[in-house]
């Protein structure tokens, strides 16, 4: 386990457990209008998809989580959430840049995402970090307002070499 500072609080990243989840969802549903369910989770848990957690250094709790998959030569983040109370303290690209890095210890050479349309902050830190946009997916998200009527929000794809 490795501490990192960030711009406070200091944070440790760790690999993802079950008894993380009721953090994890707390953490994904205040951050997230449509967040990912506890079996999703799960699954992502039981076929060992690269799911890590950011923990406060001096108090207990998570307050980030970051899930991606490894195939063939490429990753996909999956998932980069921060409790809304961490966010703009570097915690999301501290916990991106380790997930990469397990990418490419994995002989990964790709990295690709999906990012909310609408979600700036996170085009900006994805763009900081070398992605570039390859495309748009069309109604990817639900709605922010998620009533069946609101429709659905597009997703920018994004990837870089690693």
């Amino acid at each position: 386990m490795e501490a990192a500072v960030t711009r406070e609080p200091a944070v440790m990243l760790r690999p993802m457990q079950q008894a993380d989840l009721p953090a994890v969802l707390a953490v994904e549903q205040m951050a997230y209008s449509a967040p990912w369910s506890e079996g999703v989770f799960r699954d992502c848990l039981r076929v060992r998809y690269c799911c890590l957690v950011a923990e406060r250094v001096r108090a207990d709790g998570v307050v980030a989580h970051g899930i991606m998959s490894v195939a063939a030569g490429e990753c996909h983040v999956l998932n980069l959430c921060v409790h809304p109370a961490f966010q703009g303290r570097g915690i999301g690209r501290l916990l991106l840049r380790r997930l990469l890095a397990l990418a490419r210890r994995q002989d990964a050479d790709t990295a690709f995402l999906e990012v909310r349309a609408s979600n700036r902050t996170a085009i900006d830190l994805y763009r900081r970090e070398g992605f570039d946009e390859i495309g748009v997916r069309k109604g990817y998200y639900p709605a922010a307002n998620e009533a069946p009527s609101a429709g659905r929000e597009d997703a920018l794809a994004m990837a870089r070499a690693l």
